[in-house]
């Protein structure tokens, strides 16, 4: 990650665009403006909700070309751990770039490409200069993936103190760190099966990114940084953990959407068995709406190295519901749905 120095200066309210993400440190102003980033609770009631009505989640078939090279040179399906590896280090180099000067390298790589009169050459820069516009747009103009006020309104409303947290396939980690702002005075233990989260994404966090959260002396707003929380991090298999039921909240970011509908009961089973009773479960995964279809397909080498569905909110819930959580609080933002769960 770029950073041009640790815990810089802020300022309650502030948004900012820095190379490589977009800070953003304001609160809704009046419940309107809410309104325009977040929905939630639009289900009355679950057990009215069926298959039949709303359709089986969106299938994401277009493949990543390093994952095809690997299985026409191997002559086998790409392994899981190694498409994760793959995506992961794809991912993390998009999250690292200075932004503003790769697009400029770009479109001089463009018009350069235009002077070869070579259409295999112009074909593939003009790809490079459209994915890094729209990972600008998404990432730092729209702040889409990390999308602070939309997820601190999602997890807005818990009854619990210094929760003990508990990631499932965290990645860098940023929605516990957020949770744990909004939430102070506990701990987060971070899994994920692939070191490279815990060694480059994790690791390399920007330290000055800020948080906003609660001051727990004062009931008013407080900034944190990365290193004002206590984590731990976890490199394993989540089948492989001997965690008992110890944790206020278990968290998962596009987690669920991996995996074909005959393991997603297990998958949840995983989020439930880790949780203290009358726990959250909190879970997010990518909407299926067509500008999310449509980044899916344009980033795919970037993005799409594994089994991928898109869902709406109304599939997500379904699949909690249905496999014993009852859904406290439900939402979509820009380009997630959120729930916030308890075990029946």
């Amino acid at each position: 990650m770029i950073e041009t120095a640790v815990h810089r200066p802020v300022t309650l309210g502030q948004t900012e665009k820095m190379p490589s993400y977009r800070m953003d440190l304001r609160q809704y102003k009046n419940q309107k403006e809410y309104e325009k980033f977040v929905k939630v609770n639009t289900v009355n009631d679950w057990s009215t909700v069926s298959w039949k009505d709303i359709g089986k989640p969106y299938e994401v078939t277009s493949f990543s070309k390093d994952k095809l090279d690997w299985e026409e040179e191997h002559g086998k399906t790409l392994p899981v751990h190694t498409s994760w590896t793959m995506f992961n280090q794809s991912f993390h180099e998009w999250f690292s770039k200075d932004v503003p000067a790769e697009i400029h390298e770009k479109k001089g790589a463009f018009f350069h490409s235009l002077k070869s009169f070579k259409p295999s050459e112009v074909k593939v820069a003009l790809g490079d200069y459209i994915r890094i516009h729209l990972w600008n747009y998404v990432h730092r103009v729209q702040d889409g993936i990390w999308d602070p006020r939309g997820k601190r309104a999602l997890f807005e409303g818990l009854d619990i103190q210094k929760p003990r947290i508990l990631f499932l396939g965290a990645a860098e980690g940023y929605e516990a760190m957020q949770l744990s702002a909004m939430y102070p005075g506990g701990e987060v233990v971070m899994v994920d099966y692939d070191a490279f989260c815990r060694d480059a994404r994790f690791a390399e966090f920007p330290e000055s990114y800020p948080f906003l959260g609660k001051n727990p002396s004062t009931g008013g707003e407080k900034v944190y940084f990365k290193d004002d929380f206590k984590i731990s991090y976890v490199v394993d298999d989540i089948r492989n953990l001997s965690f008992g039921a110890e944790f206020d909240i278990v968290l998962s970011v596009g987690l669920l959407e991996h995996f074909p509908d005959s393991m997603k009961a297990e998958v949840v089973e995983w989020h439930r068995k880790f949780l203290k009773p009358g726990g959250y479960i909190v879970m997010t995964t990518p909407r299926a709406q067509l500008r999310s279809k449509l980044y899916y397909e344009i980033m795919a080498d970037v993005m799409n190295h594994t089994y991928r569905e898109l869902m709406t909110l109304e599939q997500m819930g379904l699949y909690l519901y249905e496999n014993g959580l009852d859904i406290m609080n439900h939402g979509y933002i820009k380009v997630h749905n959120g729930i916030v769960a308890r075990a029946k």
